[in-house]
């Protein structure tokens, strides 16, 4: 069994493997036709129900086999120019290669003693990245699974970060008194930090939006107001660039002002919109975030990065003091002093992967530039594709994109019922997932079910989207025929 550990040994066996298993993928994305084969949970779920785990093949070539009856064949493949669902991006492949290098050394990037050059790594790309944003010397951060990490990072920053308000304050006991300001379509992961903080959901008050989606400055500025008149604690207000469903951008140097005036800290949710801070044409719309407490980034969505790589960049570096804590066997005191740098001093989680090699690498092949023109790229195609829908009587379209997402509703002609026309919606949704096709994504707008193309890639195509919307329709109009024929039946 030792001959499976990777080490000068087998380094040999090592290049073999891996080929091997790169070849299967790359013969696999040569020859994928379509974004997914349509396969239902109880077609695949016996397959690999059957496998039994204490029997072993011994042999990579049939666990490569295998592997592809499981899950390459019907994987889900977002390279594909017709995936238009989430926010899942093709990656680059410098990035890919990053992740190979990762994986075989294994570096834990916590502690000094267990990654050295990936310290400083991770750090530089912190850094670089402050810079993008407008912050200070004095900025800091550090990379995290995902933007609702980050957003939960900064929250408890936050709430820790409260100053002393009306009557005073009194610590964790009050808690109860504090309260978080987001827009209505906000990322969840705001209320869920609020819960997993001990603030509860009803501490985020939803701030209205106005007819593109951002954050109406004027209500958020009443219910500061409100919240000061009922002894209660703004302690933090979250900024949206780049929405989940609309790729909206809340008025930033109006939000600052306004954390400004009420004390609260001021959080940037752009897990989505980073891919402007490399975009030579549009990095206007970020205007402002430089005067945020904290900003949340994915480079896995906007950058184009394998899964996982974000970040939390704070302001004032001083203040991830609250997510340290100190172990004897880890991370002890006396390191601060001998100025030995551990991640783990400013990251709530510990082992941690080198998922900032990815960047780099990605960074040292391509440059920023080349990131953002491929960004800018598909934000050009969502316009094109607004302009599409617009014109198509079949839909109705929510809100000019100011990134690269599109929200839309498929609209009968001879339909007016609102019931009706969602349930033809949700059944063409389901029914070109079923076929494999294409893959879009669904929200809801006003109570109402609305379909949702998420443009990350730059291959698709203004000819991808005119096929995917005669699918959508196809699909819809199907559904109501045959609603019809039931009802005159």
């Amino acid at each position: 069994m030792r001959s499976h550990l990777l080490n000068d040994t087998t380094a040999e066996r090592y290049r073999r493997t891996v080929t091997e298993g790169v070849e299967r993928v790359a013969a696999k994305l040569a020859t994928t036709d379509r974004p997914f084969t349509g396969v239902g949970v109880d077609a695949l779920a016996p397959a690999i129900e059957q496998i039994d785990l204490d029997k072993p093949l011994h042999d990579t070539a049939a666990v490569l086999d295998e592997l592809e009856d499981v899950y390459l064949r019907d994987a889900i493949y977002f390279h594909h120019p017709r995936y238009l669902a989430h926010l899942n991006c093709p990656v680059v492949i410098p990035a890919v290669l990053g992740e190979a290098v990762l994986s075989a050394v294994n570096s834990s990037l916590d502690t000094w003693d267990q990654s050295a050059g990936g310290t400083l790594i991770e750090r530089k790309l912190i850094d670089w990245t402050n810079e993008r944003v407008g912050f200070g010397p004095a900025a800091d951060g550090v990379f995290t699974s995902g933007g609702s990490q980050s957003n939960l990072q900064a929250l408890l920053l936050a709430r820790e970060e409260v100053k002393p308000g009306p009557g005073g304050w009194q610590g964790p006991a009050d808690h109860a008194r504090l309260r978080i300001f987001a827009s209505e379509v906000s990322h969840f992961s705001v209320k869920k930090s609020a819960k997993l903080l001990g603030l509860g959901q009803d501490a985020v008050i939803s701030v209205p939006v106005d007819a593109d989606k951002r954050m109406q400055t004027m209500a958020l500025a009443r219910e500061l107001e409100r919240c000061k008149a009922e002894g209660l604690v703004p302690m933090a207000v979250v900024a949206t660039a780049g929405t989940t469903d609309f790729g909206s951008i809340d008025p930033l140097p109006e939000i600052a002002e306004l954390c400004a005036q009420y004390g609260a800290w001021m959080h940037v949710d752009a897990a989505y919109g980073c891919g402007l801070l490399v975009s030579r044409r549009r990095r206007a719309l970020l205007d402002g975030i430089e005067r945020a407490d904290s900003v949340t980034v994915d480079y896995h969505k906007s950058f184009f990065q394998p899964v996982s790589s974000s970040a939390i960049l704070v302001r004032d570096g001083a203040t991830l003091r609250h997510a340290t804590y100190h172990a004897e066997y880890l991370n002890p005191r006396r390191m601060v002093t001998e100025r030995i740098p551990n991640q783990v001093d400013k990251s709530l989680q510990t082992t941690r992967r080198f998922d900032a090699l990815k960047l780099w690498m990605t960074l040292r092949t391509m440059g920023a530039d080349g990131i953002g023109e491929l960004f800018d790229e598909v934000c050009d195609l969502a316009q094109e594709g607004w302009r599409l829908l617009a014109a198509d009587p079949r839909y109705d379209v929510v809100v000019e994109p100011r990134l690269s997402t599109l929200v839309y509703r498929y609209i009968p002609e001879a339909v007016t019922d609102p019931a009706e026309i969602d349930r033809a919606n949700l059944y063409a949704r389901k029914a070109l997932f079923a076929s494999g096709d294409a893959v879009v994504a669904g929200t809801k707008v006003g109570g109402r079910h609305y379909l949702k193309f998420t443009l990350l890639n730059p291959e698709t195509t203004v000819a991808d989207i005119t096929a995917v919307l005669d699918l959508i329709a196809g699909h819809a109009e199907q559904y109501l025929g045959e609603s019809l024929d039931r009802v005159a039946s």
